[in-house]
C-alpha cells in the first residue's frame, strides 16, 4: 500500500502523536509499505522516519494553520496514494486536509489522539464552544466519513462519546505502542554526566503541560517522596509553565531535589527511564501514553493517575501503582511504592517488561493498523 499521514506539525516535541507516526510507519516500511507525509511546517525543518518524504506546506501565521496548500497538494497527489491517515484534530491538517481527502475520493481513517476527553471540555469550557462550532463546521465530517476512528484505549472511546454534538462516526480501538531500546541502555549513566550528584530518582518524561499533573506531582512528592529525586524531563508545552513549577518546588523546599534536563531523545532517553526507580506520570488526561509504554519497554515500573487511559492494563499485568490525579493520589503512590519489599520491585520489573511485549509492543500496533488500512484500501479498488 502507498500511505498518505496527515498531521499538524512533526516537531518531535509534540510527544505522542509524532512519535507515534514514526515508530509505526518504521513497521509499516518494514512491511513492504511505503509512506508519505504531509504537515504545517516549513519545508524541511522536521525530518520523519529514514526515506520517508516529508511535504511542508507551511509557514502559517496562525495557531488553526490555515493555507490553501494543503487542499491543492493533496488535490494533485491523492492518486498515488491507496489511503490516508489523519492524525489529530483542530487544525488545517486535519479540518482542510480530511475535506481535500473526501473530495478527492482518497479513503482515510482519524487518530484523534485524545482530543475528544471531556477534561477539556471541563477545563476550557470556552474553546470547547468554539471546537464544537468547528465541528459542525467540518471537523465532525471527516470523523463522520471516515472509514473508521482509531481510539489508542477503549477507554479513549467511551470517554469521546456524545462529547460533541453531530453525527456519529465508526469508532475502532488500535492500541498505539513502543519499540524500545535497540540494545540494553545504560541505566542512568548518561543522565549522571549531566546531574552528577543525581541520586535514586523517580522520572517524569513528556511534554511539561497543565494536563499533566506536573503541580500536582511536585505537591505529593515534597509530602512522600523522602530518600528519592525527581527528574522532570521534556519540553515545554505551555509557555512560562516551567519556570512556574520551578518557583513552586523552590517554594516546598525541592529545588536540590528536582531536576530539569529539558528533552530527552535517543541513547538518553532510554538511559534515564533505564535507571529510574520508577516513572511516574498523574496526568489529568492522556488517551495512551507511549512514554509510559516507553518506560515498561525498559522494564521500570509506572506510577500512574487513573486518568492514563491504559491504567486498567497497567493494574492487570502487575507492572505498576494507580490512584487518582491529585496531590493526594501522588503522595498515596508514592507512599506504596515506598513500602513494597525489594523483592516486589524486582517482581514489577519483571512484570513491566512483559506487558510491553505482551501488549504494547510498537509492532502489534502496526500490524493492527496495516489491516485496518487494506481493509479502507479496498473501498477505493
Amino acid at each position: 500500500m502507498k500511505l498518505l499521514r496527515i498531521i499538524a506539525s512533526m516537531d518531535p516535541r509534540q510527544g505522542g502523536p509524532v512519535e507515534g507516526l514514526c515508530r509505526s510507519t518504521e513497521r509499516l516500511t518494514a512491511l513492504s509499505h511505503e509512506t508519505e507525509v504531509i504537515c504545517l511546517d516549513p519545508p524541511g525543518v522536521f525530518a520523519g522516519p529514514s526515506a520517508v518524504p516529508v511535504h511542508g506546506m507551511g509557514p502559517v501565521a496562525r495557531k488553526y494553520g490555515y493555507t490553501r496548500s494543503v487542499g491543492r497538494w493533496i488535490a494533485m497527489n491523492a492518486g498515488r496514494f491507496d489511503v490516508a491517515v489523519v492524525h489529530g484534530l483542530w487544525n488545517h491538517a486535519s479540518v482542510g486536509g480530511g475535506a481535500a481527502v473526501i473530495q478527492a475520493g482518497l479513503p482515510h481513517v482519524v487518530f484523534p489522539h485524545g482530543m475528544m476527553d471531556p477534561w477539556f471540555r471541563r477545563a476550557h469550557p470556552a474553546k470547547h464552544l468554539a471546537k464544537q462550532v468547528l465541528w459542525w463546521a467540518g471537523q465532525g465530517r471527516v470523523l463522520a466519513r471516515a472509514h473508521a476512528v482509531l481510539f489508542t484505549s477503549e477507554q479513549e472511546r467511551l470517554d469521546a462519546e456524545g462529547v460533541f454534538l453531530g453525527p456519529g462516526y465508526p469508532a475502532q480501538v488500535i492500541p498505539y505502542g513502543a519499540a524500545g531500546p535497540t540494545a540494553r541502555p545504560s541505566a542512568g549513566v548518561r543522565l549522571r554526566r549531566r546531574l552528577p550528584a543525581l541520586g535514586r530518582y523517580l522520572l517524569f518524561m513528556g511534554r511539561v503541560h497543565s494536563k499533566k499533573g506536573c503541580d500536582l506531582l511536585l505537591q505529593g512528592f515534597a509530602r512522600a517522596g523522602a530518600g528519592l529525586e525527581l527528574v522532570m524531563a521534556g519540553p515545554e508545552g505551555e509557555a512560562g509553565l516551567i519556570r512556574k513549577l520551578q518557583q513552586q518546588a523552590t517554594a516546598l523546599g525541592l529545588a536540590g531535589r528536582v531536576h530539569w534536563p529539558g528533552m530527552l531523545t535517543g541513547e538518553d532517553k532510554w538511559d534515564a527511564l533505564a535507571g529510574a526507580e520508577a516513572f511516574i506520570l498523574p496526568s489529568h488526561q492522556e488517551n495512551f501514553g507511549i512514554a509510559v509504554a516507553e518506560a515498561l519497554a525498559c522494564g521500570t515500573p509506572v506510577l500512574l493517575s487513573d486518568k492514563v487511559n491504559i491504567w486498567r492494563e497497567i493494574v492487570a499485568d502487575a507492572a505498576g501503582l494507580v490512584a487518582p490525579d491529585t496531590a493526594a493520589g501522588v503522595e498515596q503512590l508514592l507512599e506504596r511504592w515506598r513500602a513494597l519489599e525489594p523483592d516486589a520491585r524486582n517482581g514489577m520489573r519483571h512484570a513491566a517488561r512483559q506487558s510491553h511485549a505482551r501488549r504494547f509492543h510498537i509492532h502489534r500496533a502496526a500490524d493492527a493498523l496495516a489491516e485496518v488500512l487494506a481493509e479502507a484500501a479496498e473501498v477505493r479498488a
